[in-house]
Order: structure tokens, then C-alpha cells, then sequence
């Protein structure tokens, strides 16, 4: 088969199981099984590829025709510019978490200590610690397999950051000028709404936030002041629908210039505050 028709076949299995974005993924895991890049299919679409190409592109459309994130069948995925490990022990980095990494920029200057909580992949601290000198890191998860996926992209970007495992700030010792986190934040009873791809494929700690959804921002908020420098900042990436609560929460704990800001399509996506107890 050619490289076009072989992109032809992949559009037609994923669009004939509903995948949205069928023509795309269908491009990038052809690009993925081939070793090319996207102009690939516009310059030498008529290229014919070999038997063993054409049989592992089949076994990857497969795969996501399952419903399989694309991003766990390649492995990596970007983020803020860097290309990041993921599987099924940590949550996909999102072009909407890109927002609260750049909200945290704003104020992050070199030399800070920086407490990622519920760091997952590590997306968030370690790019926050690429794009700044001489910041300490510390990477707080609960899952040890979410761990090792985050020390291996530490490892891979050859920054240096410490990944523990904790029950939020049970092993934490020492103080911080920033907090950050995406903490699970789905009410429990939505998690059956989601998509097959993040509801069967992505880890449930990392999406159930209980009840309303607001455990994690509560839990979080509270034992927060003891582990932030006067000045600090406390930064949280939301649901849509969380703006209001969150920023409650972190008002009721004394937190200063509390702000809501939306993300690309206008919708709340982050929450943050200034600890200044004096």
C-alpha cells in the first residue's frame, strides 16, 4: 500500500467508530509507524511502504479504534514545548494545563522552591523548572508508578527535582514561594460521562475529586499556609464550573488578590492567590 492509502484506511477504521479527530490521529500514528513528518502525505503520499510498516499502522489503528488514547500508544506526549513520557498511570497533559504553567511563570523568578501537588507526569513542575535558573522542585504524588513516569521525564530533560510519594502533604517538609497543582477535580458522579478514552484509560485517582468534586481543593487549601513562605503563591487548575468555589475556599484561608482566570475557549481554568498572613 502507499503511504496515502495507508492514511485513507486509518481515516476510515477510526471515523467508523466515532473518533472526532479520526483524519488526525490517523496522520500522526502514520507518522509515528514511519519515522516521517507532516508534510509526508502531501509530497510523497504515492511512496510505497513496506509489509511491516503496513502491519504495525494496522495494529495501532486497531488499538484506537478500541478507544485507546493515542497518546498511550505512542507514549509522549508535548507540553509547553517539551515532549513528555505518559501511560496509563498518569493523566494526558492538556493544552488547557498549559495555562496554569504560564499563570505560575508570571511570578516565578529564579532561585524559587516549587511544590508541584498531584505532579503525575511531572509536566507541570519540570516545565516550570526548564524555563527557569537554579529553582528547587519538589513532585508530590500518591501513585509510585505516576512517580517513576515522572523521574524518567526528569531524567530525559536532564533537570534535577525531587519526586516523592505522599498523601498530599503527609511526607512534605520545608517551605515553598509556589504551589501548584491539578488535583483530581470530577465529581464522581460525572466520571461515567467522560469520554471511553479518559474514562477506562486514565488513572481514577487522577480524575475523582468525590462527591462535588472539591475534596482535593479543600484538603489542599487548608494544610497549605504551612508549607508557604510569606508572599507565596497557591495556583490550581479548575473544572469550568469551579471558579467560584475554589477561590472561597482560598479567600476563607486568608488568601490574598484571589483571581480567575480562563483558559483559550473563555472558560474558568485556574485559580490563584497570594499568601500574606502579615
Amino acid at each position: 500500500m502507499t503511504y496515502r492509502e495507508l492514511y485513507q484506511y486509518g481515516v476510515e477504521q477510526l471515523s467508523a467508530v466515532g473518533i472526532e479527530e479520526a483524519a488526525l490521529d490517523a496522520r500522526l500514528l502514520l507518522e509515528y509507524i514511519c519515522h516521517t513528518d507532516r508534510n509526508t502525505l502531501l509530497v510523497h503520499g504515492d511512496s510505497q511502504r513496506n509489509a511491516m510498516e503496513e502491519e504495525f499502522y494496522k495494529a495501532v489503528i486497531n488499538k484506537r479504534a478500541q478507544r485507546i488514547p493515542l497518546q498511550h500508544i505512542t507514549g509522549e506526549q508535548e507540553f509547553m514545548g517539551l515532549s513528555f513520557r505518559v501511560n496509563e498511570h498518569t493523566l494526558i497533559p492538556r493544552q488547557d494545563t498549559e495555562i496554569l504553567v504560564e499563570e505560575a511563570m508570571r511570578h516565578l523568578h529564579d532561585g524559587m522552591r516549587i511544590l508541584d501537588m498531584c505532579t503525575g507526569s511531572g509536566c507541570i513542575l519540570l516545565s516550570l523548572l526548564k524555563y527557569s535558573n537554579e529553582c528547587e522542585g519538589v513532585g508530590v504524588d500518591i501513585s509510585e508508578e505516576a512517580l517513576a513516569v515522572a523521574r524518567e521525564n526528569a531524567t530525559r530533560l536532564g533537570l534535577k527535582a525531587d519526586f516523592i510519594q505522599s498523601d498530599l502533604f503527609e511526607q512534605v517538609h520545608g517551605k515553598f514561594d509556589i504551589l501548584i497543582s491539578n488535583p483530581p477535580y470530577i465529581a464522581t458522579k460525572e466520571i461515567e460521562t467522560l469520554m471511553p478514552e479518559v474514562r477506562e484509560h486514565e488513572p481514577m485517582q487522577a480524575l475523582d475529586g468525590m462527591e462535588d468534586g472539591l475534596y482535593f481543593y479543600r484538603k489542599i487549601v487548608e494544610k497549605s499556609t504551612d508549607y508557604l513562605y510569606n508572599g507565596a503563591r497557591l495556583y490550581f487548575e479548575i473544572g469550568y464550573d469551579q471558579g467560584e468555589a475554589v477561590s472561597e475556599l482560598m479567600q476563607a484561608k486568608g488568601f490574598k488578590d484571589v483571581k480567575v482566570m480562563k483558559d483559550y475557549a473563555g472558560l474558568d481554568r485556574v485559580v490563584l492567590g497570594k499568601w500574606m498572613p502579615t
